[in-house]
């Protein structure tokens, strides 16, 4: 079985000039670390309070640069958008691949990319907001939360079993 160090150990057949330099980033290694770092991804649930503030802080700058440059609507980002969560969600996974698409080893498909995927977090972000009615109302509206139980008697069964096709024999 090949570990994840065989993938670093195979050969390419050399034309020699700008032709390797083309095969190395085509055949680069996916576990080599980009050669700048962009920072640090955080899982929002995992935040502690130091790191809220700092990702806090750049998202709303990043966002207000988002919605000036591409001049964005309330009904896609309303004014609100840090207090609803699949809103925060998107922007953020955005922010994240807007800053990823600018690494210093992209060989320059990456704000491309990013500009492809824009129209589709667009479109996300506008169903959110719809979802969400706060621009219908000119006012933020909270979300009704809703929490699901892990403690159902159905769901503690079910969990317990395996679901496997055949264990049942």
């Amino acid at each position: 079985m090949a570990s994840q160090d065989d993938t670093e150990r195979f050969e390419i057949p050399s034309a020699g000039g700008e032709e390797d330099d083309l095969t190395a980033e085509l055949f680069r290694s996916p576990f080599r670390p980009p050669a700048r770092v962009t920072g640090v991804t955080y899982r929002w649930r995992a935040l502690t309070a130091a790191q809220a503030g700092t990702v806090w802080g750049d998202l709303a700058v990043w966002v207000r640069w988002l919605v000036a440059t591409y001049q964005l609507t309330t009904s896609v980002v309303p004014d609100c958008w840090w207090r609803h969560t699949e809103i925060v969600a998107e922007l953020y996974a955005l922010h994240r691949a807007e800053l990823a698409s600018y690494a210093s080893d992209d060989p320059g498909f990456g704000p491309l990319a990013f500009h492809e995927r824009l129209p589709h977090a667009v479109e996300r972000l506008r169903t959110h907001t719809r979802m969400a009615g706060c621009v219908g109302l000119q006012a933020h509206k909270d979300p009704a939360l809703r929490i699901l139980r892990l403690d159902a008697p159905g769901f503690v069964e079910w969990q317990a079993a395996s679901h496997q096709i055949g264990d049942e024999f």
